[in-house]
């Protein structure tokens, strides 16, 4: 199915500030330099926030983790639980239409929505209030048929039970989610012919109704008020917008030993360090005020190395390089923070990727003869 985004964008998007403060969080929860990770709870926030993921809100969220903005936009487009196009302002409505669900009733849901919602899926209603689709199987077929309305499965649906939902969501109310037919969970329609002893003292609802009844939330949209913000991980009580506590400075590291005449470099294999980036996730340019580095106007006598062993580096970047007056492994190996700031900022159309992927701790271990995992593959010719 081609995925294509809305024809009709908003002209910005922005986290609202409780949001912004759980997306930082989430953020630190992944090793330096690796913050794209946090893709995909990102895009979902931002679609709990607004419904529907626009261009600027995936442009937003690859802004803030450093990464092409080509890179989200292709998640964003992959996953089926993005939505690309505006739902309803009250509720979309998933109808599963699956093996089970389909034989147990599913065509009456759709009919239902197509009769009171909209006639096509993906369309919002006359009311903007509703939207619907029918999606693949949402792993409930002992109670189907069944829908997914925000967070929540209502469960053992009829053509009238849906009408009814829909009626009552549209009156601002929070229909208990579920199963709709007095089931408690999954049990025998007929009821429990086994463990019958589990029934006393258990909750009103099953686990995951419960839970949801207790947070009160139900298809309310996520704006980060729902639960307190913490990142458990930074520390007993620290929030979600706080930074992690300052990390105590590296020991000076002691001066390689000068390697004997003739001796020959012994091989290794080293994953590339990962370049240092703000708690936002912002790829962080290198500190200071950038300077050029000392260039070459052609190779030295031997030829030029095949920078395409860095990480990073394909043939257009490789030529670019050789262009600036970089031809070989020593010198990106030597360039300082300011030099590597004005190498981020003379990349063209690919400004910040010698700090994102790490280039001069690559290119010290190549330099010095090894090698690293990703060379290692260019060798053997399994990167093109």
């Amino acid at each position: 199915m081609l995925r294509r985004l809305y024809h009709d964008q908003p002209a910005a998007f922005e986290f609202t500030p409780a949001n912004l403060a759980w997306a930082k969080g989430q953020i630190t929860k992944y090793p330096e330099g690796r913050q794209a990770s946090a893709v995909i709870p990102l895009l979902w926030r931002a679609q709990e926030q607004e419904g529907w993921l626009s261009r600027p809100a995936i442009e937003h969220v690859a802004d803030m983790l450093g990464m092409a903005r080509i890179r989200a936009l292709e998640v964003a487009t992959f996953y089926f639980m993005f939505q690309l196009q505006p739902v309803g302002s009250v509720a979309h409505i998933q109808i599963c239409g699956t093996t089970s669900c389909m034989i147990c009733g599913a065509e009456e849901l759709i009919r239902v929505c197509r009769e009171k919602i909209a006639p096509a899926p993906h369309t919002l209603s006359a009311d903007g209030k509703f939207s619907w689709e029918e999606v693949e199987c949402l792993g409930a077929c002992a109670n189907a048929p069944m829908a997914q309305i925000g967070k929540d499965y209502y469960e053992d649906l009829t053509a009238e039970g849906l009408e009814r939902l829909l009626e009552a969501l549209a009156a601002g109310k929070v229909p208990v989610p579920g199963p709709q037919n007095a089931r408690y969970a999954c049990e025998p329609l007929a009821g429990l012919t086994t463990l019958k002893d589990l029934e006393s003292g258990r909750t009103q609802y099953n686990g995951s109704v419960q839970r949801a009844v207790d947070l009160g939330d139900g298809i309310k949209r996520i704006d980060g008020t729902e639960v307190p913000l913490v990142t458990p991980w930074l520390g007993t009580g620290r929030g979600a917008g706080a930074k992690p506590a300052a990390k105590p400075a590296k020991p000076a590291r002691a001066a390689k030993p000068a390697k004997p005449a003739g001796a020959a470099p012994a091989p290794r294999m080293a994953a590339p360090a990962a370049p240092a980036a703000a708690a936002s996730g912002a790829a962080a340019p290198a500190a200071g005020k950038a300077s050029k580095p000392r260039v070459l106007k052609a190779p030295r006598a031997g030829g030029a190395d095949d920078l395409k062993q860095i990480k990073g580096v394909g043939p257009k970047l490789e030529a670019l390089l050789n262009r600036l007056g970089f031809f070989h492994f020593d010198q990106v190996a030597a360039w300082s923070a300011d030099e590597l700031a004005w190498v981020d900022d003379n990349l063209e159309g690919f400004k910040g990727r010698a700090s994102r992927d790490g280039w001069v701790a690559q290119a010290r271990i190549l330099a010095d003869g090894g090698q690293t995992e990703f060379s290692a593959r260019v060798k053997k010719g399994d990167v093109y």
